[in-house]
């Protein structure tokens, strides 16, 4: 165990929390009543939301950076979801996303119950990355009505992107005017990290909000803090597999973009990460906002970053940012409704506006790995919508793979002069084969849906060296087996014996050397599955080519002294 920390370092690191929590609170108030609007739903929501995302994470979760609270990516994921379930009806969208934030907290439960700490890596980090750039894309389209003075009429992305230039005429100059200086002043704030920009930001609008309202600039409006007493709205019938659908693709979201974050600062500082204790704070976290009404949550980078930037040293931080936020909800509440709503917009639009950045694909397009994936990911979100966008890129990237190592690949294998080891015939000249003995190993784990495919390829090369009486086949790269691979390698083995070469398989895993011992081959006897080694396995190949050649020597020796009249009868 370590040493516990002296009392001054305990009280320096409460201090810092301290500090780091007032200062990001001024940063999460307004990106919950602008998340609020993001999703379609009343400002309450988001500030609900925000108080059970900081002290459930607070006092469960284990990473001492991440800050729980409402998303700019959930947000839009919710707004999607309720309209498609609930239609434009503002009462039966704000019932149903509290069903679906309190079905998100119960996936989150059963996740960690199951012990799927593993969750996230169901998204590809290419899918993730062109997901996030093209949600990006269409967060800041969807800000640039209120930006404008308009009420869009279009809600997919194309539509709008067509209908905002065509209603040119009818910008506001005073909201345009509003938020583009809202804008500016926060990108003038990132050069002070530490400078609650988005408070400062907010505070002028507030200051401004009478003259600015005179201009017909929309303000936020009343903010009912009561939470309502009744359960969140339950689906019809119909709707309960469209609503489990959607809770499953916001808990992958959400959990995808919170672990991403928690584990960036935990490498970042060498912390420890539990993925599955942060399932459960997640889960507990979202059914509280959800049994209040409130937006899903999870930890996004930005505020995250945030206040790991403003010097935070603990989960003290986020707790004492619940505090500061609700101290200026009692107090401020009145102020809080008067915020422009192009401030608001302004401050979704800087938020989001790190992820849009073509940078993010360099390194696909320099390694040549996964380029399409990504491009795919930002293509389905933008053309189809965030929802089915989302599940369309996974399923591609997961065909995708599925077709890679569906590619049968079937290397011979040589050994490299004056040494035991073996490599491909194709790449290295200078391995030589093994003379009566053709090593072969796949490119591929064996599966389902490319052993017949190896196994094919296998049988050509067998056929094409005749002279090979022992064939010894390297399962490095397959650390499993399926019943397809199983039933291949059967019917392989027993087409190898049929024209009298033995089969040895080498570099046995100890899990698929288990179940082949189970499992038997035809022609396998205990010791075919003994070689560590392909030098080993070659080398017994040799030795037992060398055998079986003497052994054909001796008989057919004795079957010349003795004459035909003595040799005994072939059967």
């Amino acid at each position: 165990m370590s040493a516990p920390a002296p009392a001054g370092a305990a009280s320096a690191g409460r201090g810092a929390d301290v500090v780091a929590g007032l200062a990001i609170a001024g940063l999460l108030l307004p990106e919950a009543v602008a998340y609020s609007a993001l999703a379609g739903l009343p400002a309450q929501t988001g500030v609900f939301a925000l108080f059970a995302g900081l002290l459930a994470y607070g006092l469960i979760g284990r990473s001492r950076f991440a800050i729980v609270s409402a998303t700019s990516s959930s947000a839009a994921v919710l707004a999607a979801a309720t309209l498609a379930v609930a239609g434009p009806d503002p009462a039966a969208r704000a019932a149903i996303a509290g069903f679906l934030t309190l079905a998100t907290g119960a996936c989150f439960l059963a996740a960690s119950a199951a012990r799927l700490g593993g969750l996230s890596q169901m998204i590809a980090r290419p899918v993730l990355r062109g997901f996030t750039f093209g949600l990006a894309c269409v967060i800041v389209l969807k800000q640039l009505p209120s930006l404008l003075g308009l009420h869009a009429r279009a809600g997919d992305f194309a539509p709008l992107l067509l209908e905002l230039p065509q209603r040119w005429r009818e910008w506001q100059p005073a909201s345009f005017a509003t938020g583009a200086l809202a804008l500016l002043a926060l990108k003038f704030g990132e050069r002070f990290p530490k400078l609650p920009a988005s408070l400062l930001v907010i505070a002028l609008g507030v200051a401004a909000s009478s003259a600015l309202a005179a201009h017909g600039v929309a303000l936020t409006g009343a903010i009912a803090l009561s939470p309502p007493l009744g359960a969140p709205g339950w689906p019809g019938p119909d709707q309960w597999l469209t609503c489990l659908e959607l809770a499953l693709a916001l808990t992958l979201v959400l959990y995808a973009e919170s672990y991403t974050a928690i584990r960036a600062y935990a490498l970042k500082h060498g912390d420890a990460v539990e993925p599955n204790r942060d399932l459960f704070a997640l889960g507990v976290a979202n059914a509280v906002s959800g049994l209040l009404h409130g937006l899903p949550v999870g930890a996004g980078y930005s505020a995250t970053s945030a206040n790991e930037a403003a010097g935070a040293r603990s989960r003290v931080a986020g707790l004492v940012a619940a505090l500061a936020v609700l101290l200026m909800v009692a107090f401020a509440l009145a102020w809080i409704e008067r915020i422009p709503q192009p401030v608001l917009a302004a401050i979704v639009i800087h938020a989001v506006g790190k992820s849009l950045r073509p940078a993010t694909f360099a390194p696909y397009l320099r390694w040549h790995r996964d380029r399409l994936v990504a491009f795919a990911a930002v293509a389905t979100v933008l053309s189809l919508g965030i929802l089915d966008g989302l599940l369309a890129a996974i399923a591609f990237s997961l065909l995708m793979l599925l077709r890679r190592l569906s590619r049968p690949r079937l290397s011979v294998l040589g050994r490299l002069p004056g040494s035991h080891d073996f490599v491909d015939t194709a790449l290295h000249p200078q391995a030589q084969p093994v003379p009566g003995v053709l090593v072969l190993r796949p490119e591929q784990p064996l599966f389902f849906a490319n052993a017949e495919p190896i196994l094919a390829l296998a049988r050509q090369q067998v056929e094409a060296r005749p002279q090979a009486r022992r064939l010894v086949l390297s399962l490095e790269i397959s650390p499993d087996l399926d019943s397809t691979s199983l039933e291949a390698l059967s019917d392989f083995d027993g087409w190898l014996r049929a024209r009298g070469v033995a089969l040895t398989l080498a570099r046995l895993k100890d899990g698929v050397r288990t179940l082949l011992e189970r499992v038997q081959l035809p022609g396998q006897t205990a010791s075919a599955l003994e070689y560590w080694s392909v030098d080993d396995a070659v080398n017994a190949g040799m030795e037992a080519n060398e055998a079986g050649s003497v052994e054909a020597d001796a008989v057919d020796a004795v079957a010349t002294r003795a004459g035909p009249a003595d040799a005994a009868p072939r059967t």
